[in-house]
């Protein structure tokens, strides 16, 4: 399989590389920036391009992999293509290839956080696939599939709210860690001391229910401890804002 990649981000990184890895030919590397695209490229052995104009017309797959406001405005620039053109976004909708002349499309979102320095094993990350026609979405299975054991067809509707569990889950849990250190660094105290804390929690959703596994003064019921907590958080507004929030919703779910 011939795949050209537009985009040389945290995503476009991690999936060019595994489908590199899976035996397709990675033959083009495309970026607005020919720095960032050649810096990918030289990874995976492929062509640099920074003008659409120069896409190579015999690929199969086109990956698009940018920001999601950058899309749209990308698509509209490839009805020339013939082969399945697809974004790899959570948020978009597959309509954004409504229109646009593009005989062939879909979508084929990774739900894994990605950071380029970091290794990830493909064959564990679930990838969401939606295609324009039947013919496609197989085509995009079969691609799929040399990648990951965990392939599902989602709808655009329902990538949109695993996008947004995933925001909860992910990016939201990370910047309560980062408040974390943040608190525990003024206070001269290391973060080190919480890891294994956050490796059990992680751990315990693995095979139970995070209904079932929250623990805490907030489900207990405990207000003297959790008058404590923001009598430390008094010069802390943004902390005890946060702190009341989750607290009370903690509350709301099990009192």
């Amino acid at each position: 399989m011939k795949v050209v990649c537009l985009g040389s981000g945290n995503v476009a990184t991690h999936l060019a590389s595994a489908f590199k890895a899976s035996g397709a030919d990675l033959i083009q590397v495309y970026s607005k920036t020919l720095a960032n695209a050649h810096a990918l490229a030289s990874v995976l052995n492929s062509q640099a391009i920074d003008n659409l104009q120069l896409l190579n017309r015999e690929a199969d797959l086109y990956l698009i992999s940018v920001s999601d406001d950058a899309i749209a405005g990308l698509v509209g620039q490839l009805n020339w293509l013939k082969g399945l053109v697809v974004h790899t976004s959570g948020a978009t909708s597959l309509s954004v290839f409504e229109d646009q002349g593009i005989s062939h499309y879909g979508v084929l979102y990774p739900l894994q956080t990605f950071s380029k320095s970091r290794p990830v094993d493909f064959q564990t990350i679930p990838l969401c696939l939606e295609a324009g026609t039947s013919e496609d979405l197989q085509t995009l299975h079969l691609a799929a599939a040399t990648l990951s054991t965990l392939v599902y067809n989602v709808s655009s509707a329902d990538r949109k709210l695993l996008h947004l569990a995933a925001v909860f889950a992910c990016n939201f849990s990370n910047h309560l860690y980062h408040l974390s250190a943040d608190l525990l660094a003024r206070n001269h105290l290391s973060f080190d001391l919480l890891k294994p804390l956050i490796l059990e929690t992680a751990a315990k959703v693995q095979s139970a229910k995070p209904y079932d596994v929250q623990t805490g003064p907030a489900i207990r019921g405990d207000e003297a401890t959790m008058n404590r907590h923001l009598e430390l958080l008094q010069e802390e507004p943004v902390l005890t804002d946060i702190y009341k929030t989750l607290s009370k919703s903690i509350k709301k779910t099990y009192l």
